[in-house]
């Protein structure tokens, strides 16, 4: 053997042994969050008989064949006191769900681009209240029914821009998105804004609520006032000051093990494997970093996302938001005409919008027990999350079941909600 050949060798071996360090350090890490949770839960005021009936609740529904597998993760005063995985990440190869599991988070990325966002408002490089055009002169010439309109950057925040997604309805505007190839998926973020902005709005900004490609132009937003991509800012900004280690545009070659696959209904209503984790795009870093829906994550790193928020913009000593922001963000900002929102066609009662969030603002009828205040989102492939800042509580529960449902949140959070003692 050569010295050369002896090198590379070596070199392999030192990988080898360097994934398998990391591999063992993580399952110890994932072990303890476990074995803490069980800990933890009396200490907070949480039933911890009760609690794992939510556990229960989705191992129920991998069962009936619902989902393949998901992963359920509660925080209370700052501590886990729920971490569990069920079924399986890979069908295929009968790969186990692990609490660190990597999941496609879809539409729970718009909250991490609000925060970006607000960030930097705060520091005076964005103000709310301007027109997105004083940021992306794209906008500049922007119509709605002819007439000259102007989003501000808290309509793209509350989804009240007048923009749409173009996927959902059959409007002459969706069809114009459908045209142009808004969210193509191989534009960079600066080509979408200059697709979109050359197509008239919807609706005139401020009046209506409606889920759109908002948080898409507030990504670009972000780069333009931040001078980063949205990768360099997230990474900078947010996940490394938060430890989320996971977090980011595309699962690295070194994570591809625990990425999961994702899934859809076949002919006969079961579950077929729609992406395959071993090849998904998500495996390469993308042109099109999409601040509405780019990001792959594990509940773990989300947890501390929404931990943060928890702390009203802080995490172990670590701010990354005054109070009085998060405060903000988490109230309903919905003028009254724009109230509750409306999804496809169905209006959820009760619920209205903040910077960045659906906020439940009044009682909704079959479902008392959801409280005030309560905050929240959730992704495409029916990944989930909401904070009750009246019970101190965060709650990530992630599968991967395209397209939306609710059935995995509907499953554990009444019986979260009644561990609470």
């Amino acid at each position: 053997m050569g010295q050369h050949d002896f090198r590379i060798c070596v070199g392999y071996c030192f990988v080898i042994l360097m994934n398998g360090i990391v591999s063992f350090g993580q399952e110890a890490a994932v072990s303890k969050i476990r074995s803490d949770a069980q800990a933890n839960a009396a200490t907070v005021g949480v039933d911890p008989v009760k609690i794992v009936k939510a556990t229960a609740a989705l191992q129920t529904l991998v069962e009936n064949k619902k989902i393949a597998g998901a992963v359920v993760m509660a925080s209370r005063r700052g501590k886990i006191v729920l971490a569990e995985a069920v079924g399986l990440g890979r069908v295929e190869q009968k790969q186990p769900m692990q609490l660190d599991s990597i999941f496609r988070i879809y539409s729970m990325t718009k909250a991490v681009t609000s925060v970006a966002a607000m960030q930097l408002v705060e520091q005076g490089k964005l103000e709310l209240d301007a027109p997105i055009s004083k940021y992306l002169p794209e906008f500049a010439s922007v119509k709605f029914d002819g007439k000259a309109a102007s989003p501000s950057v808290r309509d793209l925040l509350r989804h009240t821009s007048g923009l749409t997604y173009g996927i959902f309805g059959d409007s002459p505007v969706d069809r114009k998105y459908r045209s142009a190839g808004v969210l193509s998926g191989t534009d960079s973020n600066q080509v979408l804004v200059e697709k979109v902005a050359k197509i008239p709005l919807l609706y005139e900004p401020s009046t209506k609520f409606h889920y759109s490609v908002s948080s898409d132009v507030l990504g670009r937003l972000v780069e333009v006032a931040a001078g980063n991509t949205l990768e360099e800012q997230f990474t900078k900004h947010i996940f490394e000051p938060l430890g989320m280690n996971d977090t980011g545009f595309y699962v690295p070659d070194e994570k591809v093990a625990r990425f999961v696959d994702s899934f859809g209904p076949g002919t006969a209503g079961e579950l077929r494997t729609i992406d395959v984790a071993s090849s998904s795009p998500f495996l390469r870093r993308p042109t099109f970093q999409s601040g509405g829906g780019g990001l792959v994550s594990t509940a773990t790193d989300y947890m501390r996302f929404c931990q943060m928020l928890c702390g009203f913009g802080e995490l172990e000593g670590v701010r990354l938001l005054s109070e009085n922001t998060v405060r903000e963000m988490t109230r309903d900002q919905l003028p009254s005409a724009a109230f509750p929102i409306e999804m496809n066609g169905l209006k959820r009662n009760g619920v209205g919008f903040g910077l960045g969030f659906s906020v439940v603002a009044e009682p909704i009828p079959g479902f008392e027990y959801v409280p005030l205040g309560e905050y929240g989102w959730g992704g495409a492939a029916s990944t989930h999350y909401w904070i009750s800042p009246k019970h101190e509580l965060a709650v990530v529960v992630l599968s991967q079941v395209t397209p939306f449902t609710f059935q995995c949140e509907s499953a554990v959070k009444p019986l979260i909600y009644e561990a609470i003692e």
